[in-house]
């Protein structure tokens, strides 16, 4: 048995019915086969492949805080601090009912090897609580916040680990976290990335990760001979990412005409207006559903089924595993020819592999989706340095970090024979600049 089945097989076993963390990893092993199997004795002697599925801590407490009726309720809290071998643990904190420490392995697994393709210097983490922040009162997630921040608080530091926001996790719960680690601990410092304006964020941290998943997607159209402008484009989810995907896809000229939120998706075939979607999403916090009342012309369809909308290009910014292989099947039949994902792991196994056989454009979403982090650690950056970078500033560090992440991801399946496949691409090249820091620094 091969090093890397014999890795895989142990991750099975050790983690029972974790399976979203069993397909992360083994997507990623499989597409590194051939860095690894070429250092095969030298990674087996060394435990590498062992030491990178396994993260270095886990840190899992309860939530216990007091709702609106005086009723005390409890949520399971987690840290999952996975790589920190070329910098401080660095990824996001998820409010969600799915929250659950395989989903978060997955995450923080992911977050590794997309923090080494910016190439800046961060670890990989990832955190969050199964507690739903839809629904509750401001006064119910400042007490929420609070109570998780007071144990995490013990774990985290602007040198140690960097949470930032993630799913469920917007200005207002950056803004309740940050308040309390402050009381806790009396610093002002960097350790919370998404932060307002006015106490130490950056400008382009809400559009960054749907500006870079744009701008890498436009990168690898040009290298194949392909323009964005005039295409049609078709984007799951209606959260930041899906918003600033279509705000950045519409400024370079492309025309997106789906979006979705988890009751179903709007088709608008002249085109989606972003400002009453932000109206709705940001403003009033409202179902995608409400964009028909206002545009008479758009059609909402309840529940899945955004991908049989007939497109150029599609865009995942849902969630994991929304996209499967009968999906992937019906956008080739209706002519899509690029994907780029938005979202963490939104492509099964099987519809990555179907877009790969047949020679579809495909950024996997360690490289496309790597801009959020990007501006986070540009954020640390400004922290440190008490500097605060104008918009465009900081939107050409990004557009250059993600032409770079593209170019390392091309360059990568070049070297190892695989032209034109992002996902081994992009693997490799994240997981080489991990697997030379871990050898520099012994065995830790």
């Amino acid at each position: 048995m091969s090093y890397v089945d014999e890795v895989y097989d142990r991750v099975v076993k050790q983690n029972p019915g974790e399976a979203e963390f069993h397909q992360a990893v083994k997507e990623v092993l499989d597409s590194l086969r051939l860095v690894i199997d070429a250092n095969e004795e030298k990674y087996r002697k060394l435990g590498l492949l062992e030491r990178i599925v396994e993260p270095e801590r886990i840190i899992s407490f309860r939530v216990p805080w007091v709702d609106d009726q005086g009723n005390v309720q409890v949520n399971k809290g987690y840290r999952v601090q996975f790589n920190s071998a070329i910098g401080p643990y660095k990824g996001g904190l998820r409010l969600h009912p799915s929250v659950n420490q395989g989903i978060l392995k997955f995450l923080g697994f992911e977050q590794v090897f997309k923090n080494s393709l910016t190439g800046l210097p961060i670890g990989g983490g990832k955190g969050g609580s199964n507690f739903d922040p839809k629904g509750k009162s401001d006064r119910e997630v400042m007490a929420f916040c609070q109570s998780f921040m007071t144990e995490l608080s013990k774990y985290i530091g602007a040198d140690q680990d960097v949470p930032a926001g993630d799913i469920g996790v917007g200005a207002r719960e950056i803004g309740f976290l940050y308040g309390q680690y402050k009381r806790l601990t009396g610093l002002y410092e960097g350790v919370l990335t998404g932060k307002g304006l006015n106490y130490g964020g950056s400008l382009v941290r809400t559009q960054a990760t749907g500006y870079g998943l744009v701008y890498i997607l436009d990168e690898m159209l040009k290298h194949n001979g392909k323009d964005l402008k005039g295409k049609s484009v078709v984007i799951s989810g209606s959260g930041n990412v899906a918003i600033y995907a279509a705000e950045k896809a519409e400024q370079l000229g492309a025309v997106v005409v789906a979006l979705s939120d988890s009751s179903g998706y709007i088709y608008d075939k002249d085109g989606i207006n972003l400002d009453l979607v932000k109206e709705i999403k940001e403003v009033r916090r409202g179902r995608i559903k409400e964009y028909t009342d206002v545009v008479k012309t758009a059609v909402f369809t309840e529940g899945k089924g955004i991908w049989t909308i007939p497109c150029d290009i599609a865009l995942p910014c849902a969630t994991q595993n929304e996209l499967d292989l009968e999906d992937a099947k019906t956008l080739k039949k209706n002519g899509c020819f690029a994907v780029a994902e938005g979202a963490n792991m939104p492509s099964t196994r099987e519809a990555t592999d179907f877009f790969l056989e047949n020679e579809m454009y495909f950024m996997p979403g360690k490289a496309a989706n790597a801009g959020g982090v990007a501006t986070s650690a540009l954020e640390m950056s400004q922290n440190s340095q008490r500097l605060s970078w104008t918009f465009e500033e900081v939107d050409e560090k990004l557009h250059q970090i993600m032409v770079n992440i593209y170019q390392k991801a091309a360059d990568a399946a070049e070297r190892y024979g695989v032209k034109g496949n992002y996902v081994a691409g992009a693997n490799i090249a994240g997981f080489e600049k991990v697997v030379d820091a871990m050898m520099a620094q012994g065995i830790v």
